[in-house]
């Protein structure tokens, strides 16, 4: 037996014993495939087995490198050491090809940070240490435990706190890590370890880990070091969890507190996943059932970047033989989400259900999204939420030139967040911040149906903070794009202020799960949605002076203000904002039919809000906090007596609007002050006349003025008939003696 060397456990001995006699199999395997004869005999044969050939050939290579490293001479240098440059660039060109299995990290962890080698080659193991698939608890324990031994350096100790950040979703369990809790958080106390530090504690801080004295040393860094980020990170955190420990002030609206720990690894982990995409064998397909499940030999799925449902427990049992759910739900007494496959089995164990080890995995699952969405965890959504804003801006296609399959993978992920968002009705954090950073860089093209999706699940916030970060940019491309474009933003636009009213009129009242920034009273959250319908009715009226008064864009414009009218009545919101002098006269004048009908319905249903905010204007809730101003109703009843007056009393332009009398005599009509109404509307000349061919077809010319009296209802019931419900709705609302 070999001698037990310093600073190994037991089971570290028993495990180096394991993975050397795996190595001496393997080594003896590949001394065999090394004749020149069965070389060229395998190559000579289909791809495939060349392929499958090449990758044996490299993973023995691989075992031989490992094994050096773990056997090799304290302090070489590698510039002296051609061997040693040898095993490193196998050990690079693996880990970059096709990435490495836990066990060789395992490995390389205890060489990297145990000090056998310099700090170069400890710079470039860890730079390389790309997983595969998962990464050992165990094997981050350990690591952290030569970090007490104090064998590497500052800078190395760097590098290893960025790689454990940016792996941390690769990590099968974290139990156990946070039980290191404690040593995370001393590890503040050195200026180079502290953002890195304090972005390992905001993944790894659960309610039970705020404790007073952690409080304090928190406040003490700040006051010695400023305002820093991180620390104003954490401290929002430690908030959030125990809002009576801190007393401080702290910003009320988040933004990106930390760097892009996953930069160093970015390249690697994508090209990983890109060579994993063998073109000789079928890609592999998400699967739940166990007894086809082998994670350590599970490859990145290649038409998708959100990691398959892992949960990385007893998965050498499944490796082993098949289990039954009997056997799976003893397994720690947790079921793991490969297990849960229905709805009843969820609420059955939802108390003892395991995480999956990558929190991306969960938006290809409704049940583990219904399960997120009753739980209310906080650790859980800010893992998710971390995963999110680092995977957006590595994939996002305006950041990187990528290939044509990237951006396919890209769409595809920005369809399955958004299908996800959809299902829990409600927009994630890191969405926002990604459009909050992305808009500038945007062209209005790429991905625009996916992107306006995401901007139309932002979150409730000030309209004064959005606007510098979202709406001012998007008024740039509004205003330079096609009528498309604007309808495309003007229905994203009418989505927004549906989920907002939702949300507002169910949890106004609520004390949300994440820090939000509406801690404010209703007549401030009120003015937030009132700028809103301001900002769009601004861009509608500018829209409408360039596309020359388009019907096409006039009806997106309309549709938005049917879901304002009704703001009051079916969201219990006291709020009322009409539409823009240019939208209504646009929509009053309009040579389209289905507009008028679209205006007539909108203005009934304004008729009804304002009657019953009227009514309710005494009731103590909305009198407090909430008055109607007088100037909404005198519009109102100004856009009404001209709206009348062009469709009933023949009396349009005596109050209100101001038309050039000599625009109105190029008309040609002798009478054109008392010649507008139902009849004579631009829009309704054609009903006019299909009406007197009906009552008279012999006749072969006709007065559209003859239409009076007996015949004017008969009018109207024809009008009815032909679809225009919005007509009959404000007719009969605001008009009492169209019935006589």
């Amino acid at each position: 037996m070999l001698p037990q060397k310093r600073g190994e456990t037991p089971e570290t001995q028993s495990r180096t014993l394991q993975v050397k006699n795996t190595f001496q199999t393997s080594l003896s395997a590949w001394k065999v495939k090394q004749k020149p004869s069965d070389s060229k005999t395998i190559l000579k044969q289909n791809p495939v087995e060349a392929h499958e050939y090449m990758d044996v050939q490299a993973e023995d290579t691989l075992q031989i490198a490992l094994q050096y490293f773990e056997k090799g001479p304290i302090k070489t240098s590698s510039k002296k050491d051609k061997i040693l440059e040898k095993h490193l660039k196998m050990v690079e060109t693996v880990a970059w090809k096709n990435g490495l299995a836990p066990e060789a990290i395992d490995v390389l962890l205890n060489v990297a940070l145990g000090g056998k080698f310099g700090n170069a080659v400890n710079t470039r193991l860890l730079k390389c240490m790309i997983p595969t698939n998962l990464i050992s608890e165990d094997s981050v324990i350990k690591a952290v435990s030569w970090l007490c031994a104090g064998k590497c350096s500052g800078s190395t100790k760097v590098l290893f706190y960025q790689w454990l950040v940016a792996m941390f979703d690769f990590i099968d369990h974290k139990e156990q890590i946070n039980l290191l809790y404690g040593f995370f958080f001393a590890s503040l106390q050195d200026d180079a370890l502290c953002p890195y530090a304090c972005h390992l504690l905001y993944l790894l801080t659960k309610k039970e880990n705020v404790k007073p004295f952690r409080v304090r040393k928190l406040l003490d860094l700040q006051a010695k070091m400023g305002l820093q980020p991180h620390l104003q990170a954490l401290l929002s955190l430690y908030k959030f969890f125990a809002p009576t420990l801190i007393s401080v002030s702290l910003p009320m609206r988040k933004k990106v507190y930390f760097k892009n720990s996953k930069a160093l690894w970015n390249s690697a982990v994508l090209a990983v996943r890109l060579r994993n995409q063998s073109p000789f064998s079928e890609p592999l397909k998400l699967t739940l059932n166990p007894a086809n499940f082998n994670p350590l030999k599970r490859k990145w799925n290649s038409r998708s970047v959100i990691p398959v449902l892992n949960s990385g427990s007893c998965t050498k049992e499944w490796g082993k033989k098949e289990m039954s759910l009997s056997e799976c739900l003893s397994c720690d007494r947790l079921l793991p989400p490969e297990r849960l496959q229905s709805f009843p089995l969820l609420l059955q164990n939802i108390h003892c259900l395991e995480l999956p080890s990558q929190m991306g995995s969960v938006l290809h699952s409704s049940l583990l999204l219904h399960y997120i969405n009753c739980v209310r965890d906080e650790s859980l959504l800010l893992r998710l939420y971390h995963w999110l804003s680092q995977t957006l801006q590595e994939e996002c296609i305006w950041y990187n030139v990528n290939s044509y399959e990237q951006r396919k993978e890209f769409t595809n992920l920005l369809d399955t967040v958004i299908r996800a968002e959809c299902f829990l009705q409600e927009g994630f954090y890191s969405c926002e911040v990604f459009v909050y950073k992305s808009i500038p860089l945007w062209d209005g093209l790429c991905c625009r149906s996916q992107f306006l999706q995401l901007m139309s699940w932002i979150p409730f916030s000030s309209f004064s903070e959005m606007k510098p970060l979202l709406f001012d940019h998007l008024a740039q491309l509004f205003f330079t794009s096609t009528i498309y474009f604007k309808c495309s933003v003007l229905q994203t636009l009418k989505e927004l202020l549906q989920n907002w009213l939702l949300w507002l009129s169910v949890d106004i009242h609520k004390k949300p799960v994440m820090s939000s920034p509406l801690e404010t009273t209703l007549g401030a959250s009120m003015n937030s949605v009132a700028k809103l319908i301001h900002y769009v009715g601004w861009l509608s009226t500018a829209a409408m002076r360039l596309e020359s008064n388009s019907p096409f864009l006039l009806h997106f414009i309309l549709d938005f203000y049917e879901k304002v009218c009704d703001i009051y009545v079916n969201y219990d919101l006291p709020l009322v904002v009409l539409f823009p002098p240019g939208v209504f006269y646009s929509s009053l004048l309009s040579l389209d039919a289905s507009t008028l009908n679209q205006l007539s319905f909108i203005m009934h249903r304004y008729h009804k809000n304002l009657i019953a905010a009227k009514k309710n204007e005494l009731v103590q809730k909305t009198k407090s906090e909430f008055s109607f101003s007088t100037k909404t109703f005198q519009q109102f009843n100004h856009y009404l007596t001209a709206m009348i007056g062009c469709l009933w009393t023949s009396k349009p332009f005596e109050k209100g609007m101001y038309i050039d009398p000599k625009i109105l005599e190029k008309t040609g009509v002798t009478k054109y002050k008392n010649s507008l109404n139902l009849v004579h509307h631009p829009s309704l000349l054609s009903y006019a006349a299909f009406f007197l061919l009906q009552e008279s077809p012999e006749e072969r010319t006709m007065n559209i003025s003859s239409i009076r009296e007996k015949k004017w209802h008969s009018y109207l019931e024809y009008l009815f008939s032909e679809g225009f419900h919005g007509l009959k709705f404000f007719i009969r609302s605001s008009i009492h003696h169209s019935v006589s």
